[in-house]
Formats: C-alpha cells, sequence, structure tokens
C-alpha cells in the first residue's frame, strides 16, 4: 500500500499569499519539536491492507489528534476544521489540493495507536525533549485530581450505568450533585506546569490510591492537598529524599490543628494552587470537559493526549516569554 506523500506545494499554494494560514504558536512549535522522533515511534503505516486511495502518513494524522486535543474538537469537527483553516493544513502538513483526512480515518487511527499502546511512548518521548530543552525543573511535583464527566450519558439513572461500564458516580465534596465518569490524576511539574504524570480512572477512585504512581522520583519535593497524607507516603518520601510537603488533616476523634499546622497548610496551599492553573487550561481553553468514548482504555487515551496537547502549549509559551 502507498503512503500519501504530504505538505508537498501545489499549484493552489502558490496562488495563496505568503502569509495565508499563518497561526504563531502552531508555526512555533513546529519549529520546536523533533517531529522525526515521534515518527520513528508511530511505525510505518504501509503494512496495512488496503485497496484504497494511498494512506495518510502517521505524523500527519498524529498531528491531526494534537490540534483535536488542542481545540477540544471532535473527530468530525477536525475534519471540518482541516478542510476548513489555512494554519491546520499547514501545521499537519497538508497542501491546499490534497483531500484531509475523514472523521473514520481519524478514528481508526486513534483507535490503531491505542491498541498497539503507542500512546504512553510518544508521550514518554514529549518529556525527553522537555527535559532536553531544559524545561523540566524538579522543584518539586503537584499531585492532584479533576472529575471529567462522560458524554455517554450526562445524568444518567444508576441503573443505566451500563452505558459505559468503566465510569462511574461520585458525589462532589462540599457540593451538591454528583458525577458521573472518569478522575484524571496529574503530577505538575513545579514552576514549569509542565505535566510529568496522568492517570485515568473510574470518578469514584479516592485520590490516594494512585498518587505513588505520580511521583517521578528525580523531584526535591512532593505537593498535595491533605487527602494524600498517609504517615506511610511521608516516610517513603523521606527516606528517598524527597521532602513531603502534604497538607495534613485533622482525624475526627483528635482535637483541631495545632496554629503551626494550620500555618503549615496554608503555606503548601500557595504554592500548590498552581496546578489549578493545569485543570482551568484543559476544560476552558482546550474544551477537556467530557470524554467523549466508551470505556476507561479510550478514555485514558483522550486524557493522555490532552496532556501532550498541554505540555506542548506549556513549551511554546515558556519558549516565547
Amino acid at each position: 500500500m502507498s503512503v500519501k506523500r504530504t505538505g508537498e506545494l501545489g499549484f493552489a499554494d502558490a496562488l495563496a499569499a505568503t502569509k495565508a494560514g499563518l497561526n504563531d504558536q502552531l508555526d512555533r512549535l513546529d519549529g520546536l519539536v523533533k517531529w522525526y522522533r515521534f515518527e520513528k515511534l508511530l511505525g510505518d503505516r504501509r503494512g496495512e491492507a488496503s485497496t484504497g486511495r494511498p494512506a495518510y502518513g502517521s505524523l500527519v494524522l498524529f498531528k491531526a489528534l494534537l490540534l483535536q486535543s488542542w481545540y477540544g474538537l471532535s473527530e468530525r469537527e477536525l475534519e471540518g476544521a482541516l478542510d476548513d483553516r489555512l494554519s491546520f493544513r499547514r501545521f499537519v502538513g497538508l497542501s491546499l489540493e490534497e483531500a484531509v483526512p475523514d472523521h473514520t480515518v481519524l478514528n481508526r487511527f486513534r483507535n490503531r495507536l491505542i491498541q498497539e499502546g503507542r500512546l504512553e511512548r510518544l508521550f514518554a518521548e514529549l518529556d525527553r525533549q522537555l527535559e532536553g530543552a531544559g524545561l523540566i525543573l524538579r522543584r518539586g511535583t503537584m499531585l492532584d485530581a479533576t472529575l471529567i464527566a462522560t458524554a455517554a450519558a450526562a445524568r444518567p439513572p444508576r441503573d443505566a450505568a451500563g452505558l459505559d461500564p468503566d465510569a462511574a458516580f461520585v458525589r462532589k465534596e462540599g457540593k451538591g450533585g454528583s458525577t458521573y465518569g472518569y478522575k484524571a490524576h496529574v503530577g505538575v511539574d513545579q514552576g514549569s506546569g509542565i505535566i510529568r504524570r496522568v492517570i485515568t480512572t473510574p470518578a469514584n477512585v479516592n485520590d490516594t490510591e494512585v498518587a505513588d504512581e505520580l511521583i517521578c522520583g528525580d523531584e526535591r519535593a512532593v505537593l498535595a492537598d491533605k487527602a494524600y497524607h498517609t504517615h506511610a507516603r511521608v516516610a517513603a518520601l523521606k527516606q528517598r529524599g524527597v521532602k513531603a510537603r502534604l497538607m495534613r488533616r485533622r482525624h475526627w476523634t483528635k482535637p483541631p490543628l495545632a496554629p503551626r499546622l494550620v500555618r503549615y497548610n496554608q503555606l503548601i496551599s500557595r504554592q500548590r494552587a498552581a496546578v489549578e492553573t493545569t485543570f482551568a487550561t484543559l476544560k476552558r481553553r482546550m474544551g477537556l470537559t467530557a470524554i467523549r468514548y466508551i470505556g476507561l482504555t479510550k478514555a485514558s487515551a483522550q486524557v493522555l493526549l490532552a496532556a501532550m496537547a498541554f505540555n506542548l502549549r506549556r513549551w511554546v509559551s515558556i519558549s516565547t516569554a
């Protein structure tokens, strides 16, 4: 099977104005990232059986999925945006004369990446490039989690949870109502704001259950709210030479926290508050407000791609600051 040779200028491109389709962020990003390393990890698609027209290159489709996460689009919306926006075409490497991949091609490619376990390797490669660029500071890792409802059912009755067998209900602490969906747990580099670890679970999984998997091991401190504090975790971090900046919580059978611990919590709260910016960007600016797919595996892939797109945004922002 042949593979489309994308990015070659055609007659229509020659007619377009020189600055047509420019997007500062995307153009800067294209110059920062070593895309050939991702292309190597993505593998060669020529082994796929097809009697139709030539396949799109893996890198074209991967960059399209990053755009989808960056702008919070569905596959159909992404198809339309690639057809309509010159900046999107430039970024993925499609000339004006080339047909864009349709939503079924994009969906199949996403599923292939999931089935072959390539997304984790792609995330690790981005982490290596960010480290090589000197962006990961390792001053500390901020732990936190956020709920993401599933789009499979906005408010399903409890006996309809089978709409997504992996999703779960959880009551919002201190708030009315509940959420049906998943929870994204992140470990964010203090100072740079880069997501270094991300794990997706059903919504009812307690924050502390996956906390140790979010700790990288090369940070100088770990900062988190009261939900993450356990004596075992504090001892384990201390043994590794990592400062445990975990807010203290009062046990219901014991007196209120001493004033010094209240001040301690306030100091940590101010430092770890930056992680809220991560969630605000993911949800409000990138549209990660709902899980579009059924099942934990696909939900995890959506969150992981969003984390990659977020880190690419941070790379551009930091490099141009």
